[in-house]
């Protein structure tokens, strides 16, 4: 399926905020990004909207739209948040799960697996948002599903950055297989233990993300 021009933009957005590119509390302009990115200010407003969902940027009434770098500890404490909800879903999908939806898992991490053979991030990262995504819908919440999907709108780009991480894709998909296996299982608290340490930021890859930062938030 070819992708959003919006989202394209806003993935490239994203690599020039944790570059330094665009410095924190930095106005980004509609008008001079549309001619950067040889578009109509229609596809930057979209991408600019997706980032503030992500809480990348601010958009403030009158005044435009600015760049917001999280800090460490606000980061520590989504991922810390995040974690543990899809513990939860991980541990009442164990019960719920139907065949077909562990079938959709496997499939998607086949993908996943193309993905790092092919060292394709990006793509590894798509597949990885169905993986999850199936995994709260089949926590039979309705609640707790929109509460997941709405903090991993607001982390995606630091998922997305964490896998640049060498050798975090294929220590993910190992991941990916454990939390698979115990779902089948229908053991609940080994899925909900698999899928914890599959989020939390922890060791080295919190200090990728936080070197990250560094150059927009100093």
């Amino acid at each position: 399926m070819e992708r959003k021009r919006a989202d394209i933009i806003a993935e490239e957005l994203e690599g020039l905020i944790f570059d330094g590119t665009f410095d924190n509390g930095e106005r980004l302009d509609e008008v001079q990004l549309a001619e950067k990115f040889s578009v109509s200010r229609t596809p930057i407003r979209e991408a600019l909207q997706k980032l503030a969902q992500s809480g990348l940027v601010e958009q403030i009434p009158r005044r435009g739209v600015f760049v917001r770098q999280p800090g460490p500890v606000e980061l520590i404490e989504m991922f810390e948040v995040m974690a543990e909800l899809e513990a939860v879903c991980a541990r009442l999908s164990a019960s719920r799960i139907s065949d077909e939806a562990l079938a959709d898992l496997h499939e998607a991490n086949q993908r996943c697996n193309e993905a790092v053979d092919a060292q394709d991030a990006d793509l590894y990262y798509r597949e990885n948002e169905r993986f999850h995504a199936i995994l709260y819908r089949q926590s039979g919440n309705r609640f707790l599903e929109q509460e997941c999907l709405r903090l991993h709108r607001r982390l995606q780009p630091f998922r997305r950055l964490q896998l640049r991480l060498r050798g975090r894709m294929r220590q993910s998909m190992g991941e990916h297989e454990a939390i698979v296996k115990a779902l089948e299982a229908g053991d609940g608290n080994r899925a909900s233990a698999e899928i914890r340490g599959h989020v939390a930021v922890q060791g080295e890859k919190f200090h990728h993300l936080i070197a990250n930062l560094k150059p927009a938030a100093e």
